[in-house]
């Protein structure tokens, strides 16, 4: 949209930077690993299993180790980079880009800090 609207590089860039960190988490509506978080073995990792048995096991390790918590970090600062990503654009006087910038920053800190 950014190159679209004839914007700057810089803008397009931050822009990207922004697309390319909800592009995950967001278009599942769900946080990575967050089916497994809640004990809730999905289709992809039951194929798995099927063809690693030795995967069960794993998934008894995931839940001994630190994995699910460093994700977390990990999603937090991802997070952080792209509300530096928007706080970076350029300042606008339009009432409605500035709610929508105010909007997204909000959506990411929903998404690493939601428990559904």
């Amino acid at each position: 949209m950014a190159l679209s609207s004839d914007q700057t590089p810089e803008v397009a860039m931050s822009a990207f930077e922004y697309d390319d960190v909800t592009g995950t988490s967001a278009s599942l509506g769900k946080g990575s690993l967050s089916d497994i978080r809640q004990g809730i073995v999905t289709a992809p990792i039951l194929f798995a299993m099927e063809e690693f048995p030795r995967l069960k096991s794993a998934l008894e390790y995931l839940w001994k180790s630190r994995g699910i918590q460093r994700t977390k970090e990990l999603a937090i600062k991802h997070a952080n980079l792209v509300a530096a990503a928007i706080d970076s654009l350029p300042e606008s006087s339009n009432i409605d880009v500035t709610k929508s910038r105010h909007a997204l920053i909000n959506l990411t800190r929903i998404l690493v800090t939601r428990n559904k």
